[in-house]
């Protein structure tokens, strides 16, 4: 493929490296005074970068270490668009702190980059370098706000963490090179024939040890509830959304495209840490108090279903990840957004006891956080019900996952327990005082994401279900 032809496969790409180089020129010569202009260009680049990755051709690029197909088209337009949400949200949001910088909105693009190279990696190193540059971009935002104690800490502790996951992804990618013979997946297939040799499956364990850190599975989950605390809440929003699926689809393109001779090897290691994680998520959250760390916990929660309908090994069972991971980051979205809408005085109101009687004093927001409490959950028919419908269907359809799909059940109506205290905090308890009058943009996008888990999110199935199938269709499962 020569260079223009591969600079069109990687077109979504250049539009945010232009984006962003573009930004920051602005924003370095008019400094806080542009941030309106930041914010509102990174927002039309991420939407434009969103319609450029549905319409742009596919194929491979730079010998392969670039892949646009259906599954790398359909995730682009979901992280793109969850970014440019965040961009909207965090720009009001820092405006009512009084902590506006252009840097957010350009970090924001250049985080979303780094995401679409992870869903487009088609070797080990551009494996690596999408993590990198995606994760580089986040350890600055949780530490966006450097005179808060708890932000520093946050970033600290994620970069800290984020460094040892990515020895483990570094070791193991040596020792996948250093068996396999090559870098690519393709490659790495060819050469991996039936049962994987000792080496190659310590080299995969790693792999999958650092890809979990990402998506902030347990046993690698210790940086999440500290950093979902302490990082400002709209970077903890984006954090729990856009990032979580670009790992997921860089987790199934690895193993399903790299390893697919060695499914019940892999299938294995990604179903006990399915497990451990909805275990450690179900357990932990029942003794939050934070919002942010309840939250953080339910991420590890929902992650361990995601990657149970990994786990299956097959197609469907992608289809069932890609389905819950979209239907999740909506319902997430939701809830951070009503977060943001709720103050007391000019300060957050992040922990449990503060929601007391929100339904007499916000009717509006304390039903919408009841409506995406219930979808988290899995109540029918929201759509947190269909997400994990589709993720226990493909798992029970796979011989040998059925033991694992009761479990995951049984532990979802365990984690029940803290969305229920939340609804009953709300709506029986009496109010601690008058809050402040919520924002319109964060309740536009609180009431925007309640409607889409009910009634919205059932003609959008109509939709989304094709577009998954597809997309899981790209990593040759059976």
């Amino acid at each position: 493929m020569g260079l223009y032809s591969a600079l069109t496969v990687a077109l979504p790409e250049l539009v945010l490296v232009a984006v962003a180089l573009g930004l920051l020129v602005v924003g370095a010569f008019s400094g806080r005074a542009s941030m309106s202009v930041v914010s509102a260009g990174a927002f039309l680049g991420l939407v434009g970068a969103a319609w450029t990755a549905a319409v742009a051709p596919q194929g491979s690029a730079f010998h392969g270490a670039f892949v646009a197909d259906g599954a790398s088209a359909f995730s682009k337009v979901v992280i793109y668009l969850a970014s440019a949400v965040a961009v909207f949200l965090g720009e009001r949001w820092l405006t009512r702190e009084g902590n506006r910088k252009f840097e957010y909105p350009v970090l924001i693009v250049l985080a979303a980059l780094g995401m679409g190279m992870m869903v487009s990696a088609g070797d080990l190193i551009a494996l690596y370098i999408g993590i990198e540059l995606q994760s580089l971009a986040l350890y600055v935002l949780c530490a966006f706000q450097r005179d808060d104690a708890r932000a520093s800490e946050a970033g600290l502790k994620y970069f800290v963490l984020g460094a040892l996951s990515s020895g483990l992804l570094l070791y193991g990618a040596s020792l996948i090179y250093g068996f396999a013979g090559s870098t690519r997946f393709a490659d790495i297939a060819g050469a991996v024939h039936g049962p994987a040799s000792l080496g190659v499956l310590f080299g995969l364990v790693f792999l999958i040890c650092g890809l979990a850190f990402k998506v902030s599975a347990a046993p690698f989950h210790m940086w999440t509830p500290d950093v979902y605390e302490g990082a400002p809440t709209p970077v903890t929003a984006f954090l729990t959304a856009a990032p979580k699926l670009a790992a997921m689809v860089l987790f199934a393109r690895a193993l399903a495209v790299g390893f697919p001779h060695d499914i019940p090897q892999w299938s294995q290691v990604v179903t006990a840490i399915a497990l451990i994680s909805v275990t450690v998520g179900a357990l932990g959250g029942l003794v939050q108090k934070n919002l942010k760390r309840l939250l953080a916990y339910s991420s590890i929660a929902n992650i361990g279903y995601a990657l149970l309908g990994l786990a299956s090994g097959t197609e469907a069972g992608v289809q069932a990840m890609l389905m819950f991971m979209v239907l999740y980051i909506i319902d997430v979205t939701g809830f951070f957004a009503c977060l943001l809408a709720l103050s007391r005085g000019g300060k957050p109101m992040e922990t449990l006891p503060s929601l007391a009687g929100l339904a007499r004093l916000r009717p509006g927001i304390a039903m919408a956080i009841t409506i995406l409490s219930l979808s988290v959950l899995g109540l029918p028919p929201l759509s947190g019900f269909w997400a994990k419908f589709y993720v226990f269907r493909a798992a029970v359809s796979t011989p040998g996952m059925q033991f694992p799909a009761v479990y995951g059940l049984v532990f979802s109506v365990a984690a029940a327990f803290y969305y229920l205290r939340i609804i009953k905090t709300m709506w029986f308890d009496s109010p601690e005082g008058q809050t402040d009058a919520p924002p319109l943009d964060a309740r536009m996008i609180a009431m925007g994401a309640a409607a889409f888990s009910f009634p919205l999110v059932i003609p959008a199935l109509a939709m989304l279900d094709p577009l998954a199938k597809a997309a899981a269709k790209a990593f040759g499962l059976a």
